[in-house]
């Protein structure tokens, strides 16, 4: 990190409990915080994607998303009635008969 680069210092105190404010403008943000010394500290604002929700954001998926959200919003909802709805017939697995 280039020092020159820097906009602003600010002098923060570190409270009782361990903690920092950064102020409002950052209220429920998820940073990063890296320790490249000791008692140096570098913070940045991060996205952060949970594990389960990561094949969200892989190109296949992101383009299926795409493409259905383009669909959705050429084809508004329209009015139904669910009991006119024609009724599926339940799909029964057939087993395999056992001989004695």
């Amino acid at each position: 990190m280039n020092l020159a680069s820097i906009d602003s210092q600010i002098v923060k105190s570190v409270g009782s409990s361990g903690q920092i404010s950064l102020g409002k403008e950052f209220a429920g943000r998820q940073v990063l915080v890296e320790s490249p010394a000791k008692g140096v500290w570098i913070i940045r604002t991060a996205t952060i994607i949970p594990d389960h929700e990561e094949w969200l954001h892989e190109e296949r998926t992101k383009s299926s998303l795409k493409k259905a959200i383009a669909w959705a919003q050429k084809n508004p909802p329209k009015a139904s009635n669910p009991d006119q709805l024609p009724v599926a017939k339940a799909h029964v697995a057939k087993r395999k008969v056992r001989s004695a």
